[in-house]
């Protein structure tokens, strides 16, 4: 697997993940859904709980073991900042650690992940965004694509956009 670095404010490196990775990559999706999704869950702890309930290093392994998708780190210095992940032509996860917010992160990810899936053939990407992150992706060029969807006390927003050759820069 080739590394895709990419420079926004912080150096962040997107790797695939290993199964060594999976406690960091729980930390990472429980911390972000707990920390800034607000919006999303209201700060109501039964959402909050059935959010995170699969996100366990237990379940994260089998993610990163999972022949149906591929999830990848992202990386400051030796630092598990963020966990992103696909499956088939769908961003399926984008989370970034509490403490690196604001710093590109969340870019880096989705930048590398769009990439992975136009050098896998794909071209037109599909992904559900929560309230919290709506904004970003659609100043990424993501566009509604469907009506608002409910699931597990979240609101979530389906989009999608076409890959193409600006993806690869």
């Amino acid at each position: 697997m080739i590394g895709y670095d990419v420079q926004v404010h912080v150096k962040v490196k997107v790797r695939l993940a290993t199964v060594a990775d999976a406690s960091a990559c729980s930390e990472v999706l429980c911390a972000s859904i707990r920390e800034l999704c607000s919006s999303d869950h209201q700060d109501d702890e039964q959402v909050i709980a059935d959010w995170v309930a699969n996100k366990t290093p237990e379940n994260l392994a089998s993610w990163i073991q999972s022949p149906e998708a591929e999830i990848y780190v992202a990386e400051v210095e030796t630092s598990i900042v963020g966990v992103g992940g696909t499956s088939g032509s769908e961003i399926a996860l984008n989370y970034v650690a509490p403490n690196y917010k604001g710093c590109g992160v969340s870019t880096a990810i989705l930048r590398a992940l769009e990439r992975i899936l136009f050098d896998q053939g794909i071209r037109r990407a599909q992904l559900t965004s929560t309230t919290t992150a709506h904004e970003f992706y659609r100043q990424a060029g993501w566009t509604d694509s469907g009506e608002p969807l409910e699931s597990l006390g979240v609101i979530g927003f389906p989009m999608e956009k076409v890959l193409g050759l600006g993806t690869r820069s």
